[in-house]
């Protein structure tokens, strides 16, 4: 009942509602968050890029999934930065346990933002999503760090309505691991294991093209970890609550794209 309060009296003071179901309080209330999903799966694009490490994404890119990232990426909702770094270490740790356990410590390493999204949102969502999550991994024995090792080199578009061949196209080459970065992480961690994050899995572009930067300069790619992936296209479903992606959603369909 006091939580009921609580959340009534944050309506009415902020406005705010739960992106699943719209209940009036926090941005994400229990009952949305009690049925988030628990485990992480393949999530392989469909094609997928040559030379793509093995993805992994808790859910489908859909329901209160889909509305959280977008709440925190694109209206600044920094209340689920929580959330989405819970479901993001989530997918980290079932893409190790499918490695048989990496022998060395692991560094998690978000897809750079471009620096002009960046200053237009206010925040970096991918950072804050991968160092909580690297913070969860810690927090449970194990010897994880976020670092950002990349940057996005000028004249890279906005990838929203670019078809696969396209993102490809615009990624290539648009992606770096600078000097001081690599001495930085050598400094810390001479021999480490690289964890590729990010929000969303669409055509696996970005995250192969994270992928090839930091194996260029030697480094060891072991994964990509997301939060969730696009649903394949064709893939059976069963309804769920609406608002809500459940334990009935597309993650437990065939496939992501």
């Amino acid at each position: 009942m006091l939580r009921d309060v609580l959340d009534g009296s944050l309506d009415l003071l902020l406005g705010g509602s739960c992106v699943g179901c719209a209940r009036p309080g926090r941005a994400l209330c229990e009952a949305c968050a009690a049925i988030l999903p628990d485990v992480g799966r393949p999530a392989w694009p469909t094609p997928a890029p040559a030379g793509l490490v093995a993805p992994w994404a808790v859910a489908a890119y859909a329901g209160t999934v889909r509305a959280m990232v977008l709440a925190h990426k694109e209206r600044r909702m920094l209340s689920l930065g929580g959330p989405l770094g819970r479901l993001l270490a989530r997918s980290v740790a079932s893409g190790l346990a499918g490695l048989d356990g990496p022998d060395g410590p692991v560094v998690l390493v978000p897809v750079p933002s471009r620096p002009g999204a960046v200053r237009t949102r206010g925040h970096d969502p991918t950072w804050s999503m991968t160092a909580r999550a690297a913070g969860l991994a810690r927090a449970a024995g194990q010897d994880v760090v976020a670092m950002r090792l990349l940057r996005s080199r000028a004249g890279v578009l906005d990838q929203a309505g670019l078809d696969a061949g396209a993102r490809a196209a615009n990624l290539a080459g648009s992606m770096h691991c600078p000097a001081a970065s690599l001495r930085r992480l050598r400094g810390r961690r001479p021999r480490v294991h690289l964890v590729v994050c990010d929000d969303v899995i669409t055509t696996g572009s970005t995250a192969r093209e994270a992928q090839r930067a930091l194996e260029s300069v030697g480094l060891s790619v072991v994964a990509v970890a997301a939060v969730a992936a696009t649903p394949r296209r064709g893939s059976p479903t069963r309804p769920d609550p609406p608002g809500v992606l459940g334990p009935r959603s597309l993650l437990n369909a065939e496939g992501f794209d």
